[in-house]
């Protein structure tokens, strides 16, 4: 059923004030390491201040949480707060009391599995993300990914004695929307699939990405930093355990800036730069 005029208002209403750090968290873009009020994103570098941001590489910004998930999915404003209204709570509003804010340390709320959308995740990660059946079928089996109520592919975070730490989200209909579930610890572990070599590893910045990069390199170990960081806390076990460290963030002016900070940060680590934007272009281009 086709949403009202008035139905859209009351979804904007309820979702505008979200928090803009939070909603860009959720959407697996970056705060800047030495400037708080910046993200990287997949459209550039974007400053925050309160409800407003500015794209300073677009030169163009916007108020509320709906212009800003405008801004970065290139959808409308319909589509904008429906999608906001869907899978954001309450609980990520911004409140204008200090005592009422977001904790910093919020529990760990993976999305309940839903095997009646596995087919869903299942076609899409094939038909639209060249993903290889057999290669779905075994992260399924070794419950690294599963699908939750809303069909979002939900692919699994793991830490130290492969602890579920979190989980990358990833909508599989229509709306391109990607995020993060609440609560999830990216510094404390991440998704991985490993290679031939668990020495030679490929960092990419989403879980599709390194499935995908897996599939063109199946003796690298691919992992997902869940979006584009300079210094995850645990790389620098990797290179200290002598592993050969590759980057492979996406082809555009920020996974190359984010690139270029970690190779300065750690000379151990190589660029391995996708030949099209990201690794699942590149798998579906098939240009190797």
């Amino acid at each position: 059923m086709v949403d009202s005029f008035k139905e859209i208002g009351q979804k904007a209403d309820k979702v505008r004030n979200i928090d803009l750090g939070t909603l860009l968290q959720h959407y697996g873009c970056t705060k800047d390491p030495l400037d708080k009020k910046k993200w990287h994103t997949p459209q550039g570098v974007i400053s925050v201040n309160g409800r407003k941001f500015m794209n300073w590489d677009l030169g163009t910004g916007g108020g509320g949480a709906i212009d800003l998930l405008i801004h970065l999915k290139n959808v409308g404003f319909k589509e904008a707060a429906t999608c906001l209204s869907d899978n954001f709570s309450s609980s990520f509003v911004h409140q204008a009391s200090p005592k009422r804010s977001i904790p910093s340390k919020q529990p760990l709320r993976l999305p309940q599995r839903d095997d009646k959308k596995l087919l869903q995740v299942t076609d899409y990660l094939s038909n639209q993300r060249c993903i290889p059946q057999e290669l779905t079928k075994n992260l399924i089996q070794s419950r690294k990914l599963y699908a939750d109520g809303r069909g979002n592919a939900v692919f699994i975070l793991l830490g130290k004695k492969k602890r579920v730490v979190g989980a990358e989200l990833r909508g599989t209909y229509n709306t391109q929307w990607r995020g993060m579930a609440p609560g999830s610890r990216k510094k404390q572990g991440c998704f991985y699939i490993v290679g031939k070599s668990n020495k030679k590893m490929v960092l990419c910045e989403s879980a599709i990405d390194a499935v995908s990069c897996f599939v063109l390199y199946p003796e690298y170990t691919a992992i997902s930093t869940s979006g584009a960081t300079p210094n995850p806390p645990w790389l620098e076990n990797f290179i200290n355990n002598g592993c050969e460290i590759y980057c492979g963030f996406d082809a555009d002016k920020t996974g190359d800036m984010i690139a270029n900070k970690m190779i300065k940060m750690y000379p151990h680590v190589n660029r391995l730069r996708p030949p099209s934007h990201d690794w699942n272009e590149a798998l579906q281009n098939h240009r190797f």
